[in-house]
């Protein structure tokens, strides 16, 4: 996968997948650097170098999943794009929900793509192929945009 500047964060609380998303990273010889956060309020805190944390610097790739606590994946969303400095940032959610009002929310949030973890299957090489191939076509902003 390329650009090499990219940090992918997972936003998964379900620790059996989040491993399996990274081992299938790993699979796909994903060199990026990939950091998880366990709901979107650590992600918040991760991306804004809030609480005490290193900020992460852009360009990001997220992965969110929707079903998280303290702050789902939508709330995640609708912050994240309320920020000037995290706004431009690509986000595909990759949940078990399929319920219709979280489809329209992710998308009327921006999201790059909605994947059901039903359908990436337990690997999640699918959901590795479909990244890979979007992020050789799309251009991301420059880093000094972030």
């Amino acid at each position: 996968m390329t650009p090499e500047n990219v940090n992918i964060l997972l936003l998964e609380d379900d620790d059996g997948d989040a491993k399996a998303i990274q081992r299938a990273l790993r699979k796909a010889k994903v060199a990026n650097p990939i950091t998880r956060a366990i709901d979107g309020v650590e992600a918040l805190e991760i991306l804004e170098g809030s609480n005490g944390r290193d900020k992460l610097p852009g360009p990001h790739l997220l992965l969110v999943d929707i079903n998280m606590p303290r702050m789902d994946g939508i709330e995640f969303l609708t912050a994240l794009r309320s920020n000037n400095e995290l706004k431009r940032s690509i986000a595909f959610v990759l949940t078990t929900s399929a319920r219709d009002e979280d489809v329209i929310a992710a998308y009327d949030l921006n999201v790059a793509g909605y994947v059901l973890k039903d359908n990436a299957g337990g690997d999640f090489l699918k959901l590795i192929e479909l990244l890979d191939c979007y992020w050789r076509l799309v251009k991301f902003p420059d880093v000094k945009d972030y």
